[in-house]
């Protein structure tokens, strides 16, 4: 269905699964702000709204029109929508993209979803509610409390952007949208896993059920045509499972230097072979794998120049003011030399791994853990069960991109290791485990950088931000000896097991403070402008330090990869290799040169 003139964000939001009838949602919605959370209590889903809001932007942001940066203990939409007749026989979905954090949605009057976590996707059935050709009044109501544990990443607790933590996201900031589908039977998201080895993928295809005589097919194509197609019975398995073998002479891998995809063609045939489903999605074909200290690409050792990616921007926050700026945002960091990201403290939006898959960019998937931090000594970090269903949830959603290529759970959950099974061990295990569980094909790490919990994690990494080439590159030196540098407290104490001789990264360096728009060489206020050590008093200054510090990693014959913090500058956090605006601030080509030279471990 045609978009409307400017409305926001109006590109397809899952466009790893698609189907050519929907109806975007994003635009002017009926808002208001409920700081106490009485508004159920006062009849707001029953009334008009006293404002509007542009969604998807969160009331925070400028893009939203309602640009209010204090707390929103509770928020609420309303908007009234027309079924599109055409959809007359289908069931209708309405589907939430992200909304921070607890979320109610209530369709003419009747309440048809609750969803607990700000990251990721949620669907309301609306069969049985509201008709082909009939009007909804759609509510939602978002709560957002800033006490007690949340998953928040790095939304801030306190009024103002300080140190790194920035402006709060409440209420919608992704994509809202509805889609038909057929009532009786209709696909649900596959699951597509590339099998280089045997020249082949497999496709899980859940089905929402399984009439007598219907079949599952897949067909795979390239650009000469396709390639193979597959069948199977969709009355017998709840999800059938399909094998697409790729001749020698079709096979070719998906990497950064050939990006390449297939696309697919899915489809649920009645009992006559007719169509009565259908979906379009994509693969790359490749392999993930561990040999000693090494992470593999397709067999091969390829050294892994992250930078650090907190997706924020100065108008959106933690929604892209536009599909092209999630383009941009990869371009950048592969000008700079970059070849992938860890994606930080946030479950980026599909059509962010969308690009990084056709643009040949490695991410790391992670989720925005923080917020769990308690006052109670050694038993510091409380995260609770919600964390790993909303992880879980997360991992489910991006298991088919090919981009990504490792799963990171939790990030500096700093904590004394004693002899006390606490409630971060509980929960880093159930999130590792689940990831495990969920996808065996990829790495994971229990926790990035500091509190090391599961034994057998399949990856170990530090966070360092010394300044010192030198300093650091004798940090750094043990782990010829598997004596890697390991974070622990500032007294010493122990927070992690033991390295075992995994592959081993320092995931976090850098963050070199650069801010020549700054007036004074030091004592700035972090509230105003921090970053690492001291600022460098010349650019030349800093590209020997950067120069520096990235030599180190490059010529460890040990060390898989890197991730430099970080890609942007935001708001007072000044130590990105671009300002918060995305313009230049330093000599890209520099950048490119001091990471483009072969690494020691792709050698070795």
């Amino acid at each position: 269905m045609a978009a409307p003139a400017n409305q926001p964000r109006p590109e397809y939001p899952r466009p790893q699964f698609v189907r050519e009838r929907w109806q975007c949602l994003n635009g002017e919605w009926e808002f208001e702000i409920d700081r106490s959370d009485s508004g159920l209590e006062r009849g707001m889903p029953g009334r008009t709204l006293n404002h509007a809001i542009t969604v998807p932007f969160c009331p925070e942001s400028a893009l939203s029109g309602i640009n209010d940066t204090d707390f929103l203990e509770a928020v609420w939409y309303r908007r009234t929508i027309t079924i599109p007749a055409a959809w007359a026989g289908d069931r209708v979905l309405l589907h939430f993209q992200a909304v921070d954090h607890d979320t109610t949605v209530w369709v003419n009057g009747v309440e048809v979803a609750r969803h607990r976590g700000g990251f990721t996707p949620f669907t309301a059935d609306l069969d049985g509610v509201v008709s082909a050709g009939q009007e909804a009044v759609v509510v939602v109501r978002a709560r957002d409390t800033r006490h007690g544990p949340q998953a928040r990443g790095k939304q801030a607790t306190w009024y103002a952007n300080s140190h790194c933590h920035y402006t709060r996201t409440t209420g919608i900031w992704q994509t809202v949208w509805l889609e038909p589908v057929p009532r009786a039977a209709h696909l649900r998201r596959p699951r597509i896993t590339p099998d280089l080895a045997g020249g082949a993928f497999h496709i899980e295809m859940p089905l929402s059920s399984n009439p007598p005589g219907h079949t599952v097919r897949a067909t795979l194509s390239d650009g000469e045509g396709e390639v193979t197609r597959a069948e199977a019975r969709a009355d017998l398995d709840l999800c059938p499972r399909l094998t697409l073998p790729v001749p020698p002479k079709r096979q070719r891998s998906w990497s950064p230097a050939d990006p390449h995809l297939y696309q697919l063609r899915l489809e649920l045939l009645d009992e006559h072979g007719h169509t009565v489903d259908t979906a379009r999605s994509y693969a790359g074909l490749r392999s993930i794998a561990m040999r000693g200290k090494q992470v593999l690409l397709n067999g091969e050792p390829l050294f892994q120049r992250l930078v650090l990616d907190q997706g924020y921007y100065p108008d959106g926050l933690m929604t892209a003011p536009s599909d092209e700026a999630l383009v941009r945002d990869i371009e950048l960091a592969l000008n700079a030399g970059f070849n992938g990201a860890r994606l930080h403290q946030k479950v980026f939006e599909e059509r962010f791994l969308y690009h990084a898959d056709r643009l040949g960019y490695l991410v790391w998937g992670e989720f925005g853990d923080w917020g769990c931090e308690t006052g109670v000594r050694d038993d510091n970090q409380q995260p609770g069960a919600s964390y790993a269903a909303q992880w879980v949830e997360a991992v489910e959603r991006d298991y088919s991109h090919p981009s990504l290529i490792g799963w990171c759970p939790l990030n500096e959950t700093y904590q004394r290791l004693h002899d006390r099974i606490t409630q971060l061990d509980d929960v880093t295990w159930s999130m590792f485990l689940a990831t495990k569980a969920a996808d065996s094909t990829r790495p994971v790490i229990d926790a990035s950088g500091y509190a090391h919990r599961v034994p057998h994690t399949d990856i170990y990494d530090s966070h360092c931000y010394e300044q010192d080439p030198q300093a650091f590159a004798k940090l750094m030196s043990g782990l010829a000896e598997d004596r890697p540098y390991i974070n622990a407290g500032p007294d010493g104490s122990q927070w992690s097991v033991p390295y075992r001789g995994q592959p081993y990264f320092c995931s976090e360096f850098g963050g070199i403070w650069w801010d020549p728009q700054a007036e004074a060489e030091s004592g700035e206020q972090p509230e105003t402008s921090w970053g690492y050590g001291l600022r460098p008093r010349t650019e030349e200054e800093f590209h020997d330090r950067f120069g520096g510090l990235v030599a180190v990693l490059l010529d460890d014959p040990n060390m898989f990869g890197y991730c430099y913090t970080q890609l942007t500058d935001v708001f007072q956090e000044r130590n990105g290799v671009y300002r918060f605006d995305r313009t230049e601030k330093l000599d890209v080509t520099r950048l490119r040169e001091a990471q483009q030279r072969p690494a020691a471990i792709e050698q070795h």
